[in-house]
């Protein structure tokens, strides 16, 4: 993920350590270094999810599912159960509460899960969609 912002903090990058190291090659060299740093930290969180994701327990590899199946309840909860059983609440004359509703992090949670962020934004700007 942080790969992804190479092109947008290259030139900030630029201008910053430009105006710090007067010397274009100490300024290339230094901006070389701290986005093969991004790369290798990308890199690196890609092997801790690969280890994850073959891991057999649970806990270990079942976390991301978890969160994923908790976000799929609480929208079924919020978007289908609660309108019907209001729904049917009203037919048959029953006084309930209605329930507390769940709020827009839940959509943000979601957003994230499914690669809607700001990535999915950032290739299509870049033409590197499908």
């Amino acid at each position: 993920m942080l790969a992804a912002l190479i092109p947008v903090l290259g030139p900030i990058l630029e201008k910053v350590l430009g105006a710090v190291l007067p010397d274009p090659e100490a300024k290339t060299k230094a901006i070389n270094a701290i986005l093969s740093q991004l790369q290798a930290a990308d890199l690196a969180q890609i092997d801790v999810n690969k280890a994850e994701a073959q891991n057999s327990n649970l806990f270990v590899a079942g976390w991301r599912p978890m969160i994923g199946w908790s976000c799929a309840a609480a929208l079924a909860f919020q978007y289908v159960v609660t309108p019907v059983v209001m729904w049917l609440a009203g037919i048959f004359g029953w006084n309930i509460p209605m329930p507390p509703a769940l709020d827009a992090i839940l959509w943000e949670l979601m957003f994230g899960m499914l690669g809607m962020g700001a990535l999915r934004t950032f290739e299509k700007i870049k033409n590197v969609a499908r």
